[in-house]
């Protein structure tokens, strides 16, 4: 790895506390791991309960300055950031591939997507709404503001180390929030080099922290009990959600949710089967499927049925998949062991529950690589049906009436994501019967800084992104004023 003037490149592996790196109180560090090979990245530094502390009484030092500085002023540290990261977006996304395992083509368009929040944040500081009026009575003028919540503790998962770091940072920052970041024990690396560029932006110190707990289940339920913080922004797995949900409530911490997703894939009759199976693969493939907006289960029309399984197929089975430092590789490793043979695990199953392996089915000897796979003969209902999948398996269930196929995708406790392929007016009718925060209509992605990413039921709470992803860190005040 070099910097953008030249230079090696040394991953950071340290704590950030107070504007400063450091090892941590008891000096131990754990392993990040390259998961194509198994090989050490580096030793990242464990940070204890008094680091944590320190960490957010950084924050809570640092708040009354930082949510007192003007709106323009902390548009302009993130533009800085912006900046920065997007003349080093080549070495961003080598520290992706290195911890993560993902191809280098998506952790690319990775360290593209993830610098554009602190873009879109810049321009969002300035413009956080408020209200001047009269009242009905005309007794009095109401006035509205927006005020900074707080600390704000952020929970980031390992599948988008750049992009959720700063899907979070960006918009606590711009509404005037101090933040301490607790990244994946999996990349911890990604995130010390973007809150490095926010301080070389020209962050004060204590407004942006970094800690990573050996224990992350007992040390957030710490941060939480912290009198100072105020705000808890997770994304992870719907069940560590409902905990972090219950502990929240001691204080009545307030909190935003991007939990679990499965989502549906619905290819209509008379679909354009050519946009169809591409559309499908891009939503699928993807971040080799580890992706909470992943495609999961595919309802296929009956008519276009054997012709998108024959054409998803042959793509899948073209994939080129290998390590991400070659660009030549589609997909890459998952970001485990672990988290391969859970999705073997899952193909296995659904092979004993009926399904047929059309395509893949095999995992690699070495390296956490698992074959694009696709399955079809696929009962609704099944494990594999039921499940987030996160790995690069299509599971193809086959439907004969549009309004089943509705039933059928709405049938699931998760509400992200889903997609539909057809007819663009019947496809947009049909996404409005949808319980999904979001729905792709005839494309495989909708990711945008610009919109608000979300989910209904237990896929969350709140919205990142757009102008709604700044109000999550924001309080609504009123002050009346004679008339």
């Amino acid at each position: 790895m070099t910097t953008a003037d030249g230079a090696p490149a040394v991953p950071i592996a340290d704590l950030f506390i107070d504007g400063k790196w450091c090892e941590g109180a008891t000096g131990e560090r754990f392993p990040v791991t390259d998961p194509s090979d198994g090989t050490t990245v580096a030793e990242f530094a464990v940070a204890s309960d008094a680091d944590c502390d320190a960490a957010l009484e950084a924050a809570a030092s640092a708040f009354p300055a930082w949510s007192a500085t003007s709106p323009r002023a902390r548009s302009e540290v993130l533009r800085r950031a912006f900046e920065i990261l997007t003349a080093e977006a080549d070495i961003l996304a080598e520290i992706i591939v290195r911890e993560n395992g993902k191809a280098w083509s998506d952790a690319r368009a990775e360290a593209t997507y993830a610098t554009e929040f602190f873009r879109w944040f810049a321009e969002e500081a300035v413009r956080v709404p408020g209200e001047y009026r009269l009242s009905p009575a005309a007794d009095k003028r109401i006035i509205v503001t927006h005020q900074p919540i707080g600390v704000s503790v952020l929970i980031t998962p390992w599948n988008f180390p750049a992009a959720m770091a700063t899907r979070k940072l960006a918009p606590a920052l711009a509404a005037g929030c101090t933040t301490v970041l607790k990244p994946a024990r999996e990349t911890p690396l990604t995130a010390a080099y973007i809150v490095d560029a926010i301080a070389r932006a020209g962050v004060p110190a204590g407004v942006v922290n970094l800690v990573t707990p050996k224990a992350s289940g007992p040390a957030v339920t710490r941060m939480l009990a912290h009198p100072a913080v105020r705000k808890l922004s997770f994304t992870g797995s719907t069940e560590v959600g409902r905990t972090l949900l219950k502990q929240a409530a001691d204080r009545v911490v307030s909190t935003s949710m991007e939990l679990g997703g499965n989502a549906p894939l619905i290819v209509l009759p008379g679909a354009d089967l050519d946009m169809a199976v591409e559309g499908a693969y891009i939503a699928k493939m993807r971040n080799g499927g580890s992706a909470c907006t992943s495609a999961n289960r595919f309802y296929v029309h009956d008519s276009l049925h054997d012709d998108f399984v024959e054409k998803l197929g042959n793509r899948l089975a073209a994939v080129v998949v290998g390590s991400g430092l070659d660009p030549a590789n589609e997909v890459g490793a998952l970001v485990s062991l672990y988290e391969r043979d859970k999705v073997a695990e899952l193909v296995d199953t659904a092979v004993g529950e009926g399904a047929r392996v059309a395509v893949g089915g095999t995992k690699s000897e070495t390296g956490a690589f698992y074959a694009p796979t696709l399955l079809t003969d696929v009962r609704h209902g099944s494990t594999i049906n039921r499940s987030e999948i996160f790995g690069p398996v299509s599971a193809i269930v086959r439907f004969t009436e549009v309004d089943e196929a509705v039933s059928l995708a709405n049938d699931s406790e998760a509400g992200l994501m889903a997609y539909v392929f057809g007819e663009e007016g019947q496809s947009i009718r049909l996404a409005q019967r949808l319980n999904a925060g979001m729905v792709a209509v005839n494309r495989g992605v909708v990711s945008d800084p610009a919109a608000p990413f979300g989910g209904t039921k237990q896929s969350g709470l709140g919205r990142e992104g757009s102008s709604e992803g700044i109000l999550e860190f924001l309080e609504t005040q009123y002050i009346a004023v004679d008339a």
